[in-house]
């Protein structure tokens, strides 16, 4: 399995299934005249958008492999595409449930190596239903840059209650950022409130349980565009 980071809160995934078959997840695209980063075009075999906003739904970009097109993913509920679990979560991209921006889908794909969790634009802490379906989680993806989503402070304590092995901060402020998201906390700012100083990895590659290891790890990715 490797993973990359593509910028604000799209990464691919590339990896096997339970069924052995190799596929691409991309996760929440966006358009660089969106975000202000440049996005790459991406192949996919599966696409899976958190909220219905310019900055996490463009899929213009996103072709299909292998001569067929990709399965896109913009609900919640359970799926299972190419021998891969997906597993969909209702929450809200506020603390308002939803009446200030909308809904919010967590995402939570059971690949044989790890099983990962993608927030989204999570906005409010979680509540017990939906710590319960985000048990054995080994990598989490989760939004720190506040404003639009949970700041550094709750970003850290959604990562202390899902206890993953793995976290990997996303959506927060860089230099190449569009001047709407000027407010955004930055990955510094997320790391001293994790009260850590990591160098960015290039890419998480993940070949059994056992690369994992068994205490919690926060890995920055750069930005591969």
């Amino acid at each position: 399995m490797k993973i990359t980071y593509l910028g604000h809160s799209s990464f691919s995934i590339k990896a096997k299934t339970n069924t052995s078959e190799e596929i691409t997840l991309v996760t929440d695209p966006f358009s660089k005249e969106s975000v202000g980063i440049n996005y790459k075009p991406q192949k996919a075999d599966i696409v899976t958008i958190s909220h219905d906003h310019a900055d996490h739904n463009y899929t213009k970009n996103i072709t299909g492999t292998a001569f067929t097109d990709y399965y896109l993913l913009d609900t919640p509920g359970e799926y299972e595409i190419k021998g891969l679990r997906v597993f969909g979560i209702k929450s809200y991209h506020d603390d308002k449930e939803g009446t200030e921006r909308g809904q919010n889908i967590i995402f939570v794909y059971d690949f044989p190596e790890a099983r990962i969790c993608h927030l989204g634009d999570l906005g409010h802490p979680l509540n017990s239903n939906q710590l319960e379906l985000l048990e054995d989680i080994d990598i989490l993806l989760v939004p720190v840059g506040g404003k639009y989503t949970v700041d550094t402070k709750l970003a850290m304590q959604i990562i202390e209650s899902i206890e993953p092995k793995i976290a990997i901060p996303m959506h927060y402020k860089t230099n190449n950022h569009n001047e709407s998201y000027k407010d955004l906390a930055t990955l510094e700012d997320f790391l001293k409130e994790a009260g850590i100083n990591t160098p960015l990895e290039k890419e998480l590659t993940v070949k059994s349980q056992s690369d994992l290891g068994s205490d919690l790890k926060i890995l920055p990715l750069e930005i591969i565009s």
